[in-house]
């Protein structure tokens, strides 16, 4: 009889230790809104979704993120603003969009004309000081950056064939406004500036012959080689990364292990956007002859060329700040390392 009360009292002692754990995950479960710079069902917005997914599996629900679309929130040029001041956890967006804050972050964001791929630039990022720099400059807005995640580098959609850098004189392309469009005018083109929701309609009217958008295989989706058949490929002139950053306050509410866990998340994230994106890149290249497309490579001399006539830019966007210099000696120190300048 004792002997059966002392074993129920250790199956009770037992469960309760078992219980335990549960009741202070719960306590301590985070959960964040993040919002991204992607559109609702997007093969984008989808990665971004399962890499949520994943967090929260691995770190056995304590973390939980909640993968918002581009403007659920806020717009997307309000999101560094949002997170400071609480409205947003974090964000899944891009430095370039907030540059007029630190001039640095049009560098760090998409060194235009620079790495020929995202390997080349995450290198720069974890071994040549890139993310010490990010995080010094989120830092004054009390935002840590995790790290970066790239798509891949972008094509551009044209209505002729642009094979050379020189074809690029005169022709009425739309650039984003900043670094890149400093670069195109320098090229020669009729740098347009429109919002990417008047792209297709202008690229149909001709108002302009280009754009500068994003990769093959995102401008097939937005149905642009159905009026500009001629897309540069592989594309040179455009390599972003995007980041994944959090409230400071938030970040330090974490535990260490959480920390860790989440940073190892964010850098299988960035590889998991650059290999699915390309994958849809390799369904267009597929399908290009079949549509009557033409992918235009316009050559490694080509794009030496192109690379050089950034570097005169990158060091004149340099001059913006002193934070701005450091990011342009630190890429192009490691740009010489690995034999691109």
């Amino acid at each position: 009889m004792f002997g059966r009360r002392r074993l129920g009292s250790v199956a009770a002692l037992g469960a309760a230790a078992v219980a335990a754990p549960a009741v202070a995950r719960a306590q301590t479960a985070q959960k964040w809104k993040v919002q991204s710079l992607w559109q609702a069902g997007t093969i984008n917005q989808k990665v971004f979704e399962d890499f949520a997914k994943r967090v929260k599996a691995a770190s056995g629900g304590r973390l939980e993120i909640e993968p918002l679309p581009v403007g659920q929130i806020v717009a997307y040029s309000e999101t560094l603003d949002a997170i400071t001041n609480g409205i947003l956890d974090g964000h899944h967006s891009g430095g370039p969009y907030f540059s007029g804050k630190e001039p640095a972050l049009a560098l760090i964001g998409d060194l235009n004309g620079g790495f020929e791929n995202p390997y080349q630039m995450q290198m720069w990022f974890e071994y040549g000081g890139g993310l010490e720099l990010a995080r010094d400059i989120y830092k004054r807005f009390n935002i840590y950056y995790v790290g970066p995640v790239w798509w891949g580098v972008e094509s551009v959609p044209a209505k002729k064939p642009l094979r050379s850098i020189t074809d690029f004189k005169g022709v009425k392309m739309r650039v984003p406004e900043g670094l890149g469009a400093e670069i195109w005018r320098r090229a020669g083109a009729g740098v347009v500036t429109l919002p990417g929701s008047e792209v297709y309609t202008a690229l149909d009217r001709g108002v302009i012959e280009a754009t500068d958008w994003g990769t093959l295989g995102m401008n097939n989706d937005l149905g642009y080689h159905k009026i500009a058949k001629y897309p540069l490929y592989p594309g040179f002139h455009s390599m972003p990364a995007a980041e994944v950053a959090i409230g400071m306050d938030k970040w330090n509410a974490l535990s260490l292990d959480l920390k860790v866990l989440f940073e190892m998340a964010v850098r299988d994230f960035a590889r998991d956007m650059v290999q699915r994106v390309a994958l849809e890149d390799l369904k267009v290249i597929e399908a290009a002859k079949a549509a009557g497309v033409e992918l235009v490579d316009v050559g490694p001399a080509e794009r030496r060329k192109f690379r050089e006539l950034s570097q005169q830019a990158w060091a004149d966007w340099a001059k913006k700040s002193p934070t701005a210099q450091k990011v342009y000696d630190s890429q192009t120190a490691f740009l010489k390392k690995i034999g691109l300048l």
